[in-house]
């Protein structure tokens, strides 16, 4: 068996052939660990990869198989976990030199419910410092590589999540997004990357960011990204902002017939790069043959979005201000030019965003209302560029404002829709471009309806390439 073979397959067939006994959870784990030490030097997907703490997990999957204990549904499943999120007995350094390197004592409740369902997990990716941009690059790890070309961004800020995805190591990946953090990563590594409605998977301990920053899976196809989102999904005592729904996926025919879908190409402001505009476009005609009636639509709400969002962007990070010039010389530069334009943002500023949100989000949540079942748009501007920048070479320069090419990101996060960014083909370069489907708030199945939807009329293929050893 070549390395990677057992790591590249899906959630459903992987907890197959481990509740048939014909893989066992430790020869998965074994793989998955050879197929990870070899793209690591290449990618750089990781801050840390938990050889030791995998391999015990899969003993004791093992002996639970061999027992006949009853299993989970992720029973000997490999994942990663974004490193914002706690893992107990693994540092929680979000890409930071500036964080507390000490074990976490006690696992995130998504993180705990994974283990619950019989997940192991392999170790933490890597991210942007504090998560505050969608490029992949921090003080802490140095760059993480696009697995379609080397020394080109994997996106953000769920950067190491997205790129082993794209590689085909391990079915399953959990990433957060507060501004498109799930989503972009996606749209740059041709992956799957989905933010639910706003409290459906509980996020523990709260950030502070005026709710907007939600966890979603990242993977490969729907069917892993539900398997996912079911054992995480629901309500917990210790976010206030979680809901008691859950998740469950749709059985069944995954049909577009009848749906009214509004298609914007640039939310009535956005510049978009022709090469993306085209294939999204593509995309959104797509849908009319599978039955949905597709219109046009530039939505009120749309300009409103940059002002507001840079905004509610500024609004957390005062508290990041370094306190000294020692300090500052360790963080980002980009984060701290970005820190000082907000940093005299007072109280009454952020009681004022607060209230227009609400009001922007009100405006989607009624737009939906109005007829529309879905909306499609680009998932970002640009495809890939070089790590090492904000933006491509052929944008114009910016300090810190990335936003600039995500404009299509953060409205639904603002309005906590659930939205997916879903691969829809690749550049006359070669590089992926991601689709974004949003629905209203709790239409969740819908999205990953209209995801699978398109995506089994359009497959995705990757190269081989990027699912062997050799990478």
């Amino acid at each position: 068996m070549a390395i990677g073979e057992l790591s590249s397959l899906s959630v459903a067939t992987l907890a197959d052939l481990v509740r048939t006994r014909r893989i066992s959870p430790v020869e998965i784990i074994e793989d998955v660990l050879a197929h990870v030490d070899v793209l690591q030097p290449k990618l750089n997907a990781f801050v840390l990869i938990d050889h030791d703490g995998a391999r015990k997990a899969a003993r004791q999957a093992e002996v639970a198989v061999t027992r006949g204990d009853p299993l989970g549904a992720l029973h000997g499943v490999p994942v990663t976990i974004k490193d914002n999120a706690a893992v107990a007995g693994l540092a929680v350094r979000k890409g930071s030199r500036l964080t507390d390197a000490a074990p976490a004592a006690k696992d995130a409740v998504a993180v705990a419910r994974l283990r619950k369902a019989g997940a192991i997990i392999v170790g933490k990716t890597a991210m942007p410092e504090q998560g505050w941009k969608a490029t992949s690059d921090s003080p802490l790890t140095g760059s993480t590589h696009n697995p379609w070309r080397h020394g080109f961004t994997a996106g953000g800020s769920s950067a190491g999540a997205a790129a082993l995805a794209a590689a085909g190591c391990m079915p399953i990946h959990l990433g957060t997004d507060g501004a498109g953090s799930v989503r972009l990563p996606g749209h740059f590594c041709g992956v799957v990357g989905f933010k639910p409605t706003f409290g459906t998977v509980p996020y523990t301990p709260v950030f502070n960011n005026n709710a907007v920053s939600h966890i979603g899976p990242i993977a490969r196809s729907v069917a892993d990204v539900e398997a996912m989102l079911e054992v995480m999904a629901g309500l917990h005592p210790l976010d206030p902002g979680s809901h008691p729904l859950g998740y469950r996926a749709e059985r069944g025919s995954r049909s577009m017939a009848g749906l009214r879908i509004g298609y914007s190409a640039d939310l009535g402001h956005a510049r978009v790069d022709p090469e993306v505009a085209t294939l999204v476009e593509a995309a959104a005609r797509l849908f009319e043959d599978l039955g949905a009636h597709v219109e046009a639509v530039t939505p009120a709400w749309g300009p409103k979005g940059p002002a507001l969002g840079r905004q509610m962007w500024g609004a957390w990070l005062p508290p990041l201000k370094p306190a000294d010039a020692e300090t500052e010389r360790a963080m980002d530069q980009g984060l701290a030019a970005c820190i000082a334009e907000y940093v005299d943002v007072t109280w009454g500023d952020v009681q004022a965003a607060l209230g227009r949100r609400l009001a922007y989000a009100a405006e989607i949540g009624l737009w939906f209302a109005g007829g529309f079942d879905l909306l499609i748009t680009p998932a970002a501007s640009v495809a890939a560029f070089p790590t090492g920048l904000l933006q491509p070479p052929h944008w114009p320069v910016e300090t810190w404002d990335w936003l600039k090419w995500a404009e299509f990101a953060y409205p639904f996060n603002l309005a906590h829709c659930p939205a997916a960014s879903v691969p829809c083909g690749l550049t006359p370069d070669g590089l992926p471009v991601g689709l974004q489907i949003v629905a209203a708030r709790y239409a969740d199945p819908l999205v990953m309806r209209a995801a699978a939807a398109f995506l089994e009329a359009r497959p995705f293929a990757y190269p081989k390439r990027l699912s062997q050893a050799d990478a």
